[in-house]
C-alpha cells in the first residue's frame, strides 16, 4: 500500500464528497466492500469511484482491519491518525466483522437504505455479454461493436490456415505433425500475425480485468495459447485464438442483435417542447423542466414530450413505437397522449401530466434495463457453480501436469507432453459454452418479447412464466378496456340530445374522470360546440357542478341532484351499466354507459384453458355484472365483490395449495395481488403506476392476447436454457473425458469446446426469429 495512501481516508472523502452514499463498510477478511444509498437513488457512478479505489489496495494489506481500532490496525493508519477524517464522517471498527464510515448524526432514515456489495477481488468465468454498451464518460470502453471483432477474428482464421497449409507443404510426406519448433520464419510471421489478430481483444479485457484484481476465462485461453507456442504448436494455439475471437465475434453480435431488437423500439426522444403561456405567446422549453399543469402545443410530425392531457383540438397518434400497435389511435379533448410517441396530423395542446423522469417512455426504458440486469435462477445456478468450478480445474490441471509428468504409471515421454496434456484438459474442462448458455437465451428472449409487445422485467419473470399453472384475471381493464362508451342519451322531455350532451361535456371537459373523458369523447364525435362553464367545482364522490349561462350546472350521480321531481320517472340502469345524470335550468337528462368488453379476447382465453390452466375472474364488481362479462366471454370460474385485500387473499389460497398462479391486472387495486402472484402481469402502459412497479410482465399493447405470446416466449425460452445446459454439460463430459485418457490432440479439444461455445448462441437467437405471433394464435 502506498505510503501516501489509506484506504479509510479514501473511503471517507468520497463519502463526504458523494451525497448519494450514506455508509461504507469495509471488510478485509471477507474481501468485500458494501455501500448504502437512499432508496431510489442511482448509485452506479458512486460504485466505479468505490471500486476504482478499492483496486488500489489489496486486502492483505490492512489484515487487522476486522479485529482493532482502526488507529492501530497497521503502520500506514497510525501516520494517518494524525490526519483528521472529513468533517462529519466516523469511523466504526466493528471486531470480527468489518469496519463502518458513516454520517454524523446518523439519519433517522437509516433502515431504509439500499445496500449494495462487491467483492475486493475476485475470479470471473462468465464471458458473459455486457449489459450496457453506451459508455459513460471516463469509463473504460473495453467493450466493441462486432464487425472490427468478426473481422479480426476471420482474418486470425485465414492467416491460421495459411500457416497450416505451408506448415504441411514443407513436412516430409511421411511425418504426420507439423515441423513445430523448426518452422522456419515465413510460417512463424503467419502464425504470430494469426496471434495478435486472435488475441487482439481478449488480450484487451484480460488487462482491464487483471487492472481491476480480475481473472476469467479470457487469461486461461490465452495462457493455453501461448503455452502451446511455447512447446512448439502453433498451429493448434492459433486455432485456439482464431475460434475463441470467433465465438466473442457471435457473442458481441447477439448482443448487437437484442439491442438493435430493443432500441428500434424507440425513435429519438425530444429534447425541447412548446411551452404556452397565459398570454398566448409560445416559448421553447427543455423536457426536463416541464411540470405538470405546464400547457404544451404539439404540432403534425411532432413528439409527444411527455404523458399529457388532450384540451385541444383533434388528431391521432402513432403508438407503434411503445404499445407495438400499428394502427394510429385517435386523440380528441379528453385522451390521454404518452411520451415518445408521434403525432400524426393534427395540432394539439395539451395538458402537462407528468414530468420526463416520470414518462411512459423513460419508464418502458428503465424496466428494460432493470430486466438485463436481474438475473434467472438458472443463470445465478451457473454464477454460483463457476467460480469454485474455475480454481477446481485450475487445481485439477496442474495436479495433472505432475502426474503425467512424474507417476510412473501415468508417465508420459516428456515434460512437454505432459504440459499438452494438461493444456488440453484445460482447454476442453472450461466452462465457456455452460457460463454464456443461459444469459444468451434470456436476453435473446426478452428482446424477443418487447419486439411484441411484451415486457419482461429480468430472467426470473422469462422463467417463471412457463410454470405457472393458472391464470387469474381482473375484469375492469383487463377482460373490460377500462373505456367507457355512451351507449344511450335519454333527454327529458322538450330537451334535444345535442343540447344535453353539450351542456354535459362542457362540465365533463374539465374533469379527467372516465365519465366525463367518454362524455366529452361522444360530444367531439358529434361536433358539438360547448357552452362556456365558470365557477367549475368537483365534489368528491358526487359529481361536478358549475355556472352555464347563469344557471347552476350538475353533473354526477343521483345523490347529487337530491330529491328532484323528474329522477322519480327514471327507471335504474340495467345490468351491466352505469349512468351519469346532467342538470342546467331546463336542460336535464341522463347518459347510459358501459365497460367495452374484450370481445378479441375469447380465443385466447380458450387456448389457456387448451394448455390446461384454469381460469378465474376476480373482481370488485357486483355478482350479477361479473357473470354477464365472464358469460360473454366463456370465463367459468369467477370471484366478485372482492376488495383488494380478498383478491390478495385469494392469491395466497392458490400459492398454499401449491399452485403457481399468474395474476394479470391493471389499476392501483390490483397491485397488492400481482405482488402476491407467483407472476404478476400488468396490462399496458396505460396502467396505473402501482400496478406497473408491482408487475413482473408488461404487455405493452394493452392486449389481452399478449398473455399468450409472452406464455410461448417464455416456455421456449425454458427449452432452449435445458438444450444449451445438455450441449454445454454433454460437450465437456465427454471431452474432459477423452482428455484425461489422452485420446484427443488439443486441437480436437479447441473445436469442440469452442464449437459448443458457438452453438449455444446460435441456438439463443433462434428466440429472434421465431414467430411467437403466430404460434399463439394458431393455438
Amino acid at each position: 500500500m502506498s505510503e501516501s495512501k489509506c484506504i479509510v481516508h479514501g473511503f471517507a472523502r468520497i463519502l463526504a464528497t458523494t451525497e448519494k452514499i450514506k455508509a461504507v463498510f469495509i471488510d478485509a477478511k471477507a474481501r468485500r466492500i458494501a455501500f448504502a444509498s437512499a432508496a431510489n437513488v442511482e448509485t452506479d457512478e458512486a460504485q466505479r469511484e468505490l471500486e476504482q479505489l478499492a483496486g488500489e489496495f489489496k486486502p492483505e494489506d490492512i489484515p487487522t482491519c476486522t479485529t482493532a481500532p482502526w488507529q492501530s490496525n497497521c503502520a500506514q493508519c497510525v501516520k494517518n491518525a494524525n490526519r483528521p477524517l472529513p468533517d462529519g464522517i466516523r469511523v466504526v471498527a466493528l471486531p470480527g466483522s468489518g469496519l463502518l464510515l458513516e454520517r454524523e448524526p446518523i439519519s433517522t432514515s437509516a433502515r431504509s437504505w439500499n445496500w449494495k456489495q462487491f467483492p475486493w477481488m475476485r475470479v470471473e468465468v462468465m464471458r458473459k455479454i455486457p449489459a450496457e454498451h453506451s459508455h459513460r464518460e471516463g469509463e473504460d470502453h473495453h467493450h466493441h461493436g462486432w464487425k472490427l471483432p468478426l473481422a479480426l477474428a476471420i482474418s486470425s482464421g485465414a492467416l491460421t490456415l495459411a500457416g497450416f497449409i505451408a506448415e504441411r507443404l514443407m513436412s516430409a510426406p511421411h511425418d504426420p505433425l507439423p515441423l513445430g519448433e523448426h518452422l522456419p520464419i515465413s510460417i512463424r510471421i503467419l502464425y504470430t500475425l494469426a496471434f495478435i489478430c486472435g488475441g487482439w481483444f481478449p488480450v484487451q479485457e484480460t488487462w482491464h480485468l487483471l487492472r481491476r484484481r480480475t481473472l476469467d476465462i479470457h487469461f486461461l485461453m490465452i495462457l493455453v495459447a501461448v503455452g502451446a507456442a511455447t512447446i512448439g504448436h502453433f498451429w493448434e494455439g492459433a486455432l485456439l485464438l482464431f475460434l475463441f475471437s470467433i465465438s466473442d465475434a457471435f457473442e458481441e453480435l447477439a448482443q448487437h442483435r437484442t439491442e438493435y431488437a430493443i432500441s428500434s423500439l424507440f425513435k429519438e426522444a425530444p429534447t425541447t417542447a412548446t411551452l404556452l403561456k397565459e398570454d398566448g405567446s409560445e416559448e421553447l422549453i427543455a423536457v426536463d423542466e416541464l411540470r405538470p399543469g405546464h400547457m404544451l402545443a404539439v404540432r403534425p410530425g411532432e413528439m409527444f414530450p411527455v404523458d399529457a392531457l388532450v384540451l385541444r383540438g383533434s388528431s391521432a397518434a402513432d403508438e407503434s413505437n411503445l404499445t407495438g400497435e400499428s394502427i394510429p389511435v385517435d386523440k380528441a379533448p379528453g385522451e390521454r397522449v404518452l411520451s415518445g410517441t408521434l403525432n400524426l396530423w393534427g395540432k394539439l395542446d395539451v395538458r402537462v401530466l407528468k414530468p420526463a423522469a416520470e414518462s411512459s417512455l423513460r419508464k418502458v426504458i428503465r424496466l428494460i434495463q432493470e430486466a438485463r440486469e436481474s438475473k434467472a435462477p438458472s443463470q445465478r445456478f451457473t454464477d454460483r457453480f463457476g467460480s469454485g468450478y474455475t480454481y477446481f480445474v485450475l487445481v485439477l490441471c496442474t495436479t495433472m501436469f505432475f502426474i503425467w509428468w512424474k507417476i510412473p504409471y501415468f508417465h508420459v515421454e516428456s515434460a512437454s507432453a505432459a504440459f499438452y496434456r494438461a493444456m488440453t484438459l484445460l482447454v476442453v474442462s472450461s466452462p465457456c459454452a455452460l457460463v454464456i448458455s443461459i444469459p444468451s437465451a434470456i436476453l435473446a428472449g426478452i428482446a424477443a418479447g418487447a419486439r411484441r409487445g411484451v415486457l419482461f422485467r429480468g430472467g426470473v419473470a422469462l422463467e417463471n412464466l412457463a410454470q405457472i399453472t393458472r391464470v387469474g384475471l381482473d375484469k375492469t381493464g383487463t377482460l373490460t378496456t377500462g373505456n367507457l362508451r355512451i351507449i344511450a342519451i335519454e333527454p327529458q322531455p322538450g330537451v334535444a340530445p345535442s343540447d344535453l350532451l353539450a351542456g354535459a361535456a362542457a362540465i365533463a371537459a374539465q374533469s379527467n374522470h372516465p365519465v366525463s373523458q367518454a362524455i366529452v369523447r361522444k360530444a367531439t364525435e358529434d361536433e358539438l360546440r360547448l357552452p362556456d362553464v365558470t365557477g367549475f367545482r368537483s365534489e368528491t364522490g358526487a359529481g361536478l357542478t358549475g355556472t352555464i349561462h347563469g344557471a347552476i350546472a350538475s353533473l354526477g350521480r343521483r345523490s347529487m341532484l337530491g330529491e328532484a321531481d323528474w329522477l322519480a320517472s327514471l327507471p335504474e340502469p340495467e345490468l351491466g351499466t352505469t349512468e351519469v345524470l346532467f342538470q342546467n335550468g331546463n336542460i336535464r337528462g341522463r347518459f347510459v354507459l358501459q365497460d367495452e368488453v374484450r370481445t378479441a379476447s375469447r380465443p385466447f382465453l380458450a387456448h389457456l384453458r387448451d394448455q390446461g390452466l384454469p381460469i378465474t375472474m376476480l373482481t370488485g364488481d357486483r355478482p350479477e355484472a361479473a357473470k354477464a362479462i365472464a358469460h360473454t366471454l366463456g370465463v367459468t370460474e369467477i370471484a366478485a365483490g372482492l376488495s383488494p385485500e380478498d383478491k390478495v387473499r385469494q392469491v395466497q389460497a392458490w400459492n398454499k395449495a401449491g399452485e403457481r398462479p399468474a395474476m394479470v391486472g391493471d389499476g392501483v387495486n390490483d397491485a397488492p395481488s400481482l405482488a402476491a402472484a407467483y407472476v404478476g402481469v400488468a396490462m399496458g402502459m396505460r396502467g396505473a403506476d402501482a400496478a406497473l412497479e408491482e408487475a413482473d410482465i408488461i404487455l405493452t399493447k394493452d392486449r389481452l392476447d399478449r398473455f399468450s405470446v409472452a406464455y410461448e416466449i417464455s416456455r421456449q425460452a425454458r427449452r432452449i436454457i435445458r438444450q444449451n445446459l445438455a450441449i454445454s454439460l454433454g460437450s465437456v463430459v465427454i471431452l474432459v473425458a477423452a482428455a484425461f485418457g489422452g485420446l484427443i490432440p488439443l486441437t480436437i479439444g479447441v473445436i469442440g469446446h469452442e464449437g459448443s461455445t458457438v452453438i449455444v448462441v446460435l441456438n439463443s437467437l433462434r428466440l429472434l426469429v421465431a414467430r411467437f405471433d403466430e404460434d399463439a394464435a394458431q393455438s
